[in-house]
């Protein structure tokens, strides 16, 4: 994952890129193409997945029953796999979600603290 236009895919704390998949996915099934463009759009285009990134991701989600997928086609007509939230998946999303607010929190008073 590429942060603005000088960070490196190593920039993102480790699980931050599997807790935005989650998050994409809980607006419903969506094809890896889909979950991109969306974390893209929603960032303001700050956040950029690279797709090597992004497969092994939705792959590791999937292993770990987080995430189903099925087949489908695509609106351009394609073949295509599309991938959403398990009940497991939709906890763990809310547990990271938390995590990250704290996570967040804290890093904001260290940093404003002089």
């Amino acid at each position: 994952m590429i942060m603005g236009k000088k960070s490196e895919a190593g920039d993102l704390i480790q699980g931050t890129l599997e807790m935005l998949v989650l998050k994409s996915l809980l607006r419903g099934p969506m094809h890896g193409y889909g979950v991109v463009e969306w974390i893209h759009q929603t960032s303001q285009h700050l956040l950029k997945v690279e797709e090597g990134a992004l497969y092994p991701a939705l792959h590791r989600l999937e292993l770990r029953g987080l995430l189903k997928a099925d087949w489908g086609v695509s609106e351009n007509n394609r073949r295509a796999k599309f991938y959403q939230l398990t009940t497991e998946g939709k906890k763990r999303l809310e547990s990271e979600s938390q995590r990250w607010a704290r996570l967040s929190a804290a890093i904001g008073f260290v940093m404003q603290a002089s």
